[in-house]
């Protein structure tokens, strides 16, 4: 693979789920440099508008940095120009699709979907990062469809809900996150 694998995160506002899982996966991914962009948008943002505080404030807590992180919209530009399209909810990675079908079709999933899908040995003997994300992302397409439990896929928004309810939708996202990051970094350790 020539250039970094680039990963675009999406969700509603890219306020809260979206910016936090990219600068989650950013931070994850950071010991391989230059070989992942990770970005984020959201089906109805509101170009320029920073993180939601609760938002960053549990990022921070998880180890990532939400400074400079401003809501953009999703574009198919922003679709097309993704290896990877990880949607907060099944509507995110359906808007992605209706931007972009034969792009997005076999590149889009939900965060936690890609999470369950992926297996090890998509990617065995693949030792470079971004090469092991390209070979994880083919294997969890073929493996769209023939596997279960598809009804835990979606993180709910916490937008406006208590501080609870949005440390549980942090740790829903930081869970595939360690997950992805740990599959396409495992050949690096």
């Amino acid at each position: 693979m020539t250039g970094p694998f680039r990963v675009l995160v999406v969700c509603t506002g890219n306020l809260h789920r979206s910016p936090l899982a990219e600068r989650l996966l950013r931070a994850r991914l950071a010991g391989s440099p230059g070989a992942f962009e990770v970005s984020s948008a959201g089906t109805a943002g509101a170009t320029g508008i920073p993180m939601d505080p609760v938002a960053a404030s549990l990022l921070a807590e998880l180890g990532g940095d939400p400074r400079g992180a401003l809501a953009r919209r999703l574009t198919a530009a922003l679709v097309e120009d993704s290896d990877l399209v990880l949607g907060a909810a099944a509507e995110h990675r359906e808007a992605a699709v209706r931007l972009s079908p034969v792009w997005a079709l076999r590149r889009a999933f939900t965060l936690r979907e890609f999470a369950r899908l992926l297996r090890a040995e998509d990617a065995e003997g693949v030792t470079d990062p971004a090469g092991r994300a390209a070979a994880l992302v083919e294997g969890a397409a073929a493996r769209r469809g023939n596997t279960g439990r598809a009804d835990d896929d979606d993180v709910a928004d916490p937008h406006g809900a208590p501080l609870e309810t949005a440390r549980e939708v942090a740790l829903r996202i930081a869970e595939p996150v360690e997950r992805i990051s740990a599959a396409v970094l495992a050949a690096a350790r």
